[in-house]
């Protein structure tokens, strides 16, 4: 696998980690017991912590990408284990 493909599938499960872990341990102002600025939404954070998220889901991308590449060396699980229908006709030569 090249190194640009590597960093571009990191990127992506990133994004998925950071999405995934971003709402663990936020509440809102009033859960919060905090006063809310005038014009603020009910339902903004009163705790958003940027570099918790980055970090937790930087761990969260790590693990799961690991994952990912030992299958891509191992093998263990391929697109022959989700052929559930089997092999169209016409494509193996027989009809």
């Amino acid at each position: 696998m090249r190194w640009t493909s590597i960093v571009a599938i990191y990127f992506l499960f990133w994004v998925l980690s950071a999405f995934c872990v971003m709402s663990i341990g936020i509440r809102t102002h009033d859960e919060a017991g905090v006063d809310r600025i005038p014009g603020q939404a009910d339902s903004a954070p009163a705790n958003f912590r940027p570099r918790t998220i980055a970090l937790r889901a930087t761990v969260l991308a790590a693990v799961l990408f690991g994952l990912f590449y030992a299958n891509y060396v191992e093998g263990w699980i391929g697109p022959d284990d989700f052929n559930y229908f089997g092999t169209p006709p016409g494509i193996d030569g027989k009809e």
